[in-house]
C-alpha cells in the first residue's frame, strides 16, 4: 500500500460521532448496508448480549416462522417422550402399535394438549400422565401468550421502509462535480419532515499514525415536508467539502465510508421513524447520473414511481478538473 498522501481538509472533524478514533483495529465497513451496526460483542455470556426478544423481532419472515415452527416441534417432541418414558398405555383411547407409532400417539397427544384443542379420543388416566399434561397445557398458554406479543411487536412496530441506492455516483453539478445518493419509500404509508444527515469517514494520517476521522457533510437540501417519490441527496464537492479535490484512488487510499441516517415522522403511527445505510468508496461511481424513476400515467392524472428503477444510472460527462 503506498504511503498516505497529506490530506488539506478544512473541514472541523466531528468529536462525538459514536465510533472509534483508533484505525488500528477497525476492520470493515463501521455500519452495514441494512443500517446495522459492523460490530460484535464479546466479553459476557452469549445470552447477556443478546436480546431474545429484539432478535426475533428482527429475524426475516422465513426465519421467524421457521425459529416458531421448530419451537412448536422440538417442545411437542420433549413432552411426547415423557409420555413415551411413563408408557403411552398409560392414555386412555391409544391405538398401540410399533414403537413408532407409540411416539406418534404421544406426540399428537402432546400437540393437542400444548395447543388446549384436545379432540378428546386421547386422554390422560394416571396421577403422573395429569401432571404432565397439566403442566405442558400451562407451557403452551404462555407460549401463545409470548407469541402473539412477538407478533403485534413485529406488524405494529413502525419502520421507515426505505430503500437507498446501491451505489453513489460522482456526476456533474453547477459547472462542478456533486456526490449523490438516493433513497425511495416502497410501501404505502406516509412520511413527513424527512430529514437527512450525513458523516463522512475516513483514515488519515496523522503524525505517522492512521487515525480515524468524521467529518459532517451538507447536503443540498437535508429537510423535506413530504417523503413521497424518489429522493436525491446532493453532497456538493466544494471547498466546504471534506471530499474537496479527492479522486478515486485518494478515496480508496483514505478508506472513505459515507455513513447515512435519515429520520422521518410516520403519520400512521404517529412516531419518528429511522433508517440508516453506508456507503464505502468501492460503491462510488465517477462519471455517471442517476435516471428518473417516475413518470406521468398514461391519463395524465397520476403519477408512476418505479421502484425497480432505483439503481439505474446513465454515463455523464465530468469537468476537466476532475481525475
Amino acid at each position: 500500500m503506498p504511503p498516505f498522501k497529506k490530506l488539506n481538509i478544512k473541514v472541523k472533524p466531528q468529536d462525538n460521532s459514536g465510533f472509534g478514533a483508533s484505525s488500528a483495529f477497525n476492520t470493515g465497513r463501521f455500519v452495514n448496508k441494512d443500517g446495522k451496526a459492523n460490530i460484535v460483542k464479546s466479553g459476557i455470556p452469549f445470552f447477556e448480549r443478546y436480546s431474545i426478544y429484539h432478535s426475533l423481532l428482527d429475524f426475516p419472515r422465513w426465519k421467524f416462522a421457521l425459529t416458531i415452527l421448530g419451537f412448536f416441534i422440538s417442545i411437542n417432541i420433549v413432552f411426547a417422550s415423557f409420555y413415551y418414558t411413563i408408557g403411552v398405555d398409560k392414555l386412555g383411547g391409544v391405538l398401540l402399535g410399533s414403537p413408532l407409532q407409540n411416539f406418534a400417539e404421544a406426540f399428537f397427544f402432546s400437540a393437542q394438549t400444548f395447543t388446549t384443542v384436545g379432540y378428546g379420543r386421547i386422554n390422560p388416566s394416571g396421577f403422573l400422565d395429569s401432571t404432565i399434561a397439566a403442566m405442558e397445557a400451562l407451557t403452551g398458554l404462555l407460549s401463545f401468550a409470548v407469541v402473539t406479543g412477538l407478533f403485534y411487536g413485529r406488524f405494529s412496530r413502525p419502520r421507515a421502509f426505505l430503500k437507498f441506492s446501491e451505489n453513489m455516483v460522482v456526476a456533474p453539478y453547477k459547472n462542478a462535480t456533486a456526490l449523490m445518493f438516493r433513497l425511495v419509500p416502497y410501501k404505502n404509508n406516509q412520511l413527513t419532515e424527512a430529514e437527512v444527515k450525513i458523516t463522512i469517514a475516513m483514515t488519515i494520517d496523522e503524525e505517522g499514525k492512521q487515525v480515524n476521522k468524521f467529518y459532517p457533510a451538507d447536503v443540498e437540501i437535508s429537510k423535506i415536508n413530504s417523503l413521497t417519490l424518489s429522493w436525491t441527496l446532493v453532497h456538493a464537492l466544494d471547498e466546504r467539502s471534506p471530499l474537496y479535490n479527492f479522486t478515486l484512488e485518494d478515496m480508496q487510499q483514505a478508506k472513505v465510508q459515507v455513513l447515512i441516517f435519515v429520520k422521518a415522522f410516520d403519520e400512521a403511527f404517529s412516531t419518528t421513524v429511522v433508517a440508516r445505510s453506508s456507503y464505502i468508496s468501492d460503491e462510488i461511481i465517477y462519471g455517471a447520473k442517476f435516471t428518473i424513476m417516475y413518470e406521468a400515467n398514461e391519463e395524465g392524472t397520476g403519477t408512476i414511481l418505479y421502484i425497480n428503477r432505483l439503481n439505474d444510472i446513465e454515463k455523464a460527462e465530468l469537468p476537466l478538473t476532475v481525475v
